[in-house]
């Protein structure tokens, strides 16, 4: 077998749904499984699973074990020649994994391989590609500075060497995921992938990205920029360094202090009036399917106009939600839609394929939104 992807799912039923759909249309010509493991979720994910997609292995935890045992235990039941480690809030494009396969073949001493991620407003996710997080990066990045903590050398479309890819999509060879002992199950959550990606290298293999291609990321499913987050970077980062570098008394009590000023400013911005977007008047809905229009009509407030792709090329867009049907655009015409319409007050929604519901998210720290049609 080719390749193996391994979605790793906790409490995202929809948004689960949405990334598996879209991994069987981008391994159909691929020999390839799908393996979903979900970490105890509360809600119907597994029953999802099971009544919707039979035809993949799902594996049920018990309790909540953390990112990195339970992708470890996944990888462990995986059949590919190469394994895709892949967030369940994610989408990606149709070409997605015959680009990767077809990267990797051109690079001798290939070890993992990261792509271009968006988010849900359209923009570009700079964890796409980081560097080594030194100690000194790491404190500016929990201040707000964040300039040598990610990886500019790389322009963001374009393809090369990067030191560290994000454990949203990272694609490489098993026997090397094996080799080098997998994602260390000292990390719970946060940490893992920058820990993988230091130990390929270690290794003697090369990491790339792969600004070519495209996976949608809403990352506010699965990451929120609290008080708790700070804690959880700073254990992380805390756990690499004694792993990996020299620390000592004084590095480790500037990175408290960094975290105790990265709270207080977080809460003043929290505390900040919010500003609120202005809400879309109108929505375009890109589809064929009449019946679909109608469904959205009654389970939405807001006035929808159907749309067919030609009204893009000569018209300018904002405050305007659009809605597109994964059946009518593939996703990658719906990820350079979003591209394009970006930081207009534009909205997002995707119906997945043979779904009854869509789904988006506006802000890439928040909570998506999911909206259900009879």
């Amino acid at each position: 077998m080719r390749l193996s992807v391994v979605i790793l799912n906790y409490n995202v039923q929809f948004f689960l749904e949405q990334c598996i759909r879209s991994v069987q249309t981008a391994i159909r010509n691929i020999d390839a499984e799908i393996i979903v493991i979900d970490n105890h979720s509360p809600d119907d994910s597994c029953a999802m699973v099971r009544s919707v997609f039979p035809e993949i292995t799902l594996i049920e935890n018990k309790e909540n074990v953390g990112f990195s045992k339970a992708n470890n235990q996944a990888v462990a039941v995986a059949k590919g020649e190469y394994v895709c480690i892949l967030n369940p809030d994610t989408a990606v494009s149709e070409e997605i994994f015959s680009e990767c396969l077809k990267y990797a073949s051109t690079i001798p001493n290939m070890g993992a391989l990261g792509t271009y991620l968006l988010d849900g407003t359209g923009n570009f996710l700079p964890e796409s590609k980081r560097n080594v997080p030194t100690p000194k990066a790491s404190l500016l990045k929990l201040l707000g500075f964040v300039k040598s903590y990610y990886a500019h050398k790389v322009p963001n479309e374009a393809t090369g060497e990067v030191a560290v890819l994000v454990g949203a999509f990272m694609f490489l060879k098993t026997e090397i995921y094996n080799e080098v002992g997998g994602f260390d199950e000292d990390y719970f959550m946060y940490g893992e992938d920058i820990d993988l990606s230091y130990k390929i290298t270690q290794a003697g293999y090369e990491n790339h990205y792969l600004g070519t291609s495209k996976v949608l990321h809403y990352k506010g499913e699965s990451t929120q920029k609290d008080g708790a987050y700070l804690d959880r970077f700073y254990g992380a980062m805390h756990i690499f360094y004694g792993k990996h570098f020299q620390t000592n008394a004084l590095f480790n009590t500037m990175v408290k202090v960094g975290v105790a000023l990265a709270k207080v400013l977080r809460k003043k911005k929290i505390d900040k009036k919010p500003v609120l977007a202005k809400q879309p008047e109108i929505a375009y809905v890109f589809t064929e399917n009449l019946q679909l229009l109608k469904r959205l009509s009654e389970a939405m407030e807001i006035p929808l106009k159907s749309a067919s792709k030609a009204i893009l090329q000569d018209s300018l867009f904002d405050n305007t939600l659009f809605i597109f049907d994964a059946e009518y655009m593939s996703y990658q015409q719906i990820f350079s839609i979003m591209k394009q319409l970006k930081n207009r007050g534009n909205q997002f929604r995707i119906r997945p394929p043979r779904a009854s519901f869509i789904i988006g998210s506006d802000k890439s720290d928040e909570k998506g939104e999911v909206i259900v049609f009879s």
